[in-house]
């Protein structure tokens, strides 16, 4: 069922102009607003350009299980057969894999990590649950791109989610160089929705998440915000972690490189934000695309019982270069 009364009004038939958002950034507010890791410095940052960049956050060596993992399940015929699995459309091989911490403690745990869990409470402001979580895999010289697009954008018309109050997180299990395709951000874009053409159609996801068709925003709106905050392509080693907000906007090219590129996402949603009816599609999204059935908050204390009266030390964002276009 359609909804009515849009808040963000998206999958249109008409033009509409991009519009300020209304929600706050940083939902932690006043004095809640340093109950938390991050300091003011990349609190500010993260309000202004809607991303946090931590180069080196983990060390390599502690990615090696999880691409290890990885690779395993490429080679699980059944689980390639289900809907959790995404093949590239050009070349069949694994594109995505959703409900990743579903399918693996070790990934499950990582959602945990307390120093994560601490960032993304603070600038949600509530207690937070996975409302998707995937890898994104770019094979050497094959890898495909994905288009420029607002996460929050599908997330609101296709899954109903109410506002913007969710943060991504993600880890990079393999370097990321400026050859094999890494993720690009419009710094400043997530302070303007930008409403896209074409209606939704039925059961969008199982073509969409291959090569995104519809929402999609127009050329000329992406090009006065990229001339307005640039275009930013943070780059390092595997273990480094991006936190962005939701509504960035983003995309990535195609992996020109011998170099595979594996991404984890874990993507959390404040508990005060669960999931409605989807305000313009025809029906829900599965339960690995969008959680409805489990949105209990997540506690560290279950993997990490030695922090449990313990605060996290704060941590500082590095920069990122900023590239104009």
């Amino acid at each position: 069922m359609i909804h009515k009364t849009v808040p963000f009004p998206s999958r249109l038939k008409q033009p509409i102009s991009p519009f300020l958002r209304t929600d706050p950034v940083v939902h932690a507010r006043n004095q809640h607003r340093w109950e938390g890791p991050l300091d003011e410095v990349s609190l500010s940052r993260y309000e202004r350009d809607g991303f946090l960049w931590f180069e080196g956050f983990f060390n390599q060596e502690r990615m090696l299980p999880f691409f290890e993992e990885l690779k395993e399940m490429a080679n699980d015929e059944k689980l390639n057969k289900s809907g959790r699995v995404i093949h590239d459309p050009n070349t069949g091989e694994i594109r995505s894999v959703f409900g990743m911490h579903e399918l693996s403690e070790n990934f499950s745990r990582l959602t945990r990590d307390p120093r994560i869990l601490g960032m993304v409470r603070q600038l949600l402001g509530s207690e937070v649950y996975i409302h998707q979580s995937r890898i994104n895999d770019k094979y050497g010289f094959e890898g495909s791109g994905f288009d420029w697009h607002s996460d929050f954008e599908t997330w609101h018309a296709e899954d109903g989610m109410p506002r913007m109050r969710a943060v991504s997180a993600s880890l990079m299990l393999t370097d990321n160089n400026e050859f094999n395709g890494p993720l690009m951000l419009i710094p400043g874009s997530h302070h303007y929705f930008v409403p896209c053409l074409g209606e939704t159609p039925d059961l969008n996801w199982r073509e969409s998440l291959k090569a995104q068709q519809v929402g999609v925003p127009d050329r000329d709106s992406l090009a006065k915000l990229a001339e307005r905050g640039g275009i930013e392509a943070p780059k390092g080693p595997a273990g480094s972690l991006l936190l962005f907000e939701c509504n960035t906007l983003h995309a990535s090219n195609t992996n020109m490189s011998p170099w595979p590129r594996s991404n984890l996402f874990f993507v959390y949603n404040s508990v005060e934000n669960t999931l409605g009816e989807p305000y313009s599609a025809k029906r829900e999204r599965p339960e690995h695309l969008a959680a409805r059935e489990n949105c209990s908050p997540l506690s560290m204390h279950d993997d990490f019982p030695e922090l449990a009266n313990q605060g996290v030390p704060p941590l500082q964002s590095r920069r990122v270069s900023r590239a104009k276009i």
